[in-house]
């Protein structure tokens, strides 16, 4: 975004004062805080509070963030949204912090509760604090470390953890499973074939070969077909990125 641009908007606030005071101390003065106010008041996500307990953290990588990232899970919510289906019960795979998950939360996206997989032990804690309003709604959205193979996609018991650390067992069956990270998933047929035919599903791959951890990227839409065969196809389509091209299938298996 282009600096008048930025001012174009801060002038929409009703806060302007402190805004462009705010503005001042992030461009002069490098302040991080101030940087954080202004996305809070541009953006009005839950996220960007998030982000200030997590940004200097060894743990957290910023590229959750990315141009690319970003605009493949608004794209996903968008399609979600002229779709206008009900996902129920999510189980996200791959779901690494679940930025996704606050996107579909924010957007009023029909669902009931999402869980969140991840074979990384350091993600399941900054999921949570992504969606800290929700985990504190009833566990609407609640984070796991596991590895997506050993998931039993018609009814699953697996393992989190409550606010005062200990651990306890839920039991949760999937109407969705959504994958935004196919291109990571190592024998991805096996995966595959673990999900009930009755099940919808939102996947995700691309053509950056060069990705790290990239070891089942796809080339085209068609390729991601075949390898992803649905009994009803809801959308196939491509998104061109700036590194890559990014291919996303939604349909029943």
């Amino acid at each position: 975004m282009k600096f008048d641009q930025i001012l174009d908007r801060i002038e929409l606030l009703h806060t302007s004062d402190s805004s462009i005071t705010d503005l001042r101390r992030a461009c002069i003065d490098h302040d991080v805080n101030s940087v954080f106010r202004l996305l809070e008041k541009l953006s009005g996500s839950q996220i960007v509070s998030a982000l200030k307990h997590v940004w200097n953290s060894d743990n957290f990588n910023s590229d959750c963030l990315s141009r690319g990232q970003i605009k493949s899970k608004m794209w996903l919510v968008d399609q979600l949204k002229s779709l206008d289906v009900d996902l129920g019960t999510v189980f996200m795979c791959g779901g690494w912090y679940a930025t996704l998950a606050v996107m579909l939360f924010e957007n009023n996206i029909k669902l009931d509760k999402i869980r969140s997989f991840d074979i990384d032990e350091s993600c399941w804690s900054i999921a949570e604090l992504f969606n800290k309003p929700w985990v504190m709604k009833d566990w609407q959205f609640k984070a796991c470390t596991q590895n997506i193979h050993d998931i039993n996609y018609e009814s699953h018991t697996y393992s989190v953890t409550r606010s005062d650390g200990s651990v306890c067992e839920l039991t949760d069956t999937p109407n969705t499973i959504i994958n935004t990270s196919t291109e990571h998933i190592e024998n991805f047929n096996v995966w595959y074939d673990k999900i009930p035919s009755d099940k919808l599903l939102v996947l995700q791959n691309n053509n950056w070969q060069q990705g790290n951890g990239h070891i089942n990227c796809v080339d085209s839409i068609e390729q991601f077909g075949d390898i992803t065969p649905m009994n009803t196809v809801l959308f196939a389509g491509s998104l061109a990125l700036e590194k890559y091209t990014r291919f996303m299938r939604i349909g029943y298996k």
